[in-house]
């Protein structure tokens, strides 16, 4: 885990890690915990990803890469 300066690089971690690992697939907890931020930021992150189509919401309300939910 790394320290993340900005927005903009929160973002750029969150996909590469989303990139790397088709099927990941996180709760918010979860994405706390490996991203080591608060639960506004993850909620935040989580919410531009997917308004950007990157991530999506599964039915549990875990999110997972868009691309791999029509896989």
């Amino acid at each position: 885990m790394f320290p993340v300066a900005t927005p903009g690089e929160m973002i750029r971690r969150v996909r590469a890690e989303f990139l790397e690992m088709p099927g990941l697939k996180l709760t918010v907890a979860q994405a706390q915990r490996l991203w080591g931020a608060d639960r506004p930021t993850c909620e935040a992150v989580i919410e531009a990803l997917t308004q950007a189509r990157f991530l999506a919401r599964t039915r549990d309300g875990a999110v997972v890469l868009r691309a791999a939910m029509s896989a």
